[in-house]
């Protein structure tokens, strides 16, 4: 069984290659039962996705290795204290435990910094920077739809 210290060095590792190959400093692996399932690493601006960070590529990896959503039971590593956006990810994907490299204060001083994001969602919609506003539609009720579908695959 190999140490977290060594699947965190190679989640480092995979972010130090993403930075030679003109991505962003962020590496990623997701790991069950000893096994890697998953990888990734960021590739925002190589693919022009703001959505293509390491930790959510390598759960879309692990997801589509083991033929689930769930990540229940596998652990994932990371170079990089995990943003608003892939911690979201990974309560999503059920992970069970992450352990990370790097600090976001040390990610702000390299200039990744998302402290914004996390003031940001703790406001009342009427606060926030980005204007929000709720806006009914009348007959359009797809909650109603899913919580009467019988054959729903839950998660």
């Amino acid at each position: 069984m190999m140490s977290d210290e060594v699947y965190l060095a190679e989640a480092v590792a995979l972010a130090e290659r993403s930075v030679e190959q003109g991505g962003g400093p962020f590496g990623a692996l997701v790991v069950r039962d000893d096994v890697v399932i998953g990888r990734g690493s960021n590739s925002v601006t190589l693919n022009n996705d703001p959505t293509a960070h390491a930790e959510v590529l390598a759960i879309r990896d692990a997801c589509r290795t083991i033929n689930d959503f769930s990540l229940e039971g596998s652990t994932l590593y990371s170079s990089c204290e995990p943003c608003p956006m892939c911690l979201s990810a990974i309560y999503w994907a059920r992970v069970g435990r992450v352990i990370f490299a790097a600090s976001r204060e040390q990610a702000a001083e390299a200039g990744f910094d998302d402290s914004v994001i996390g003031d940001e969602i703790a406001l009342p919609l009427q606060q926030r920077q980005l204007p929000m506003r709720q806006l009914g539609i009348d007959g359009s009720q797809p909650f109603m739809k899913w919580q009467a579908k019988e054959d729903k695959r839950l998660y």
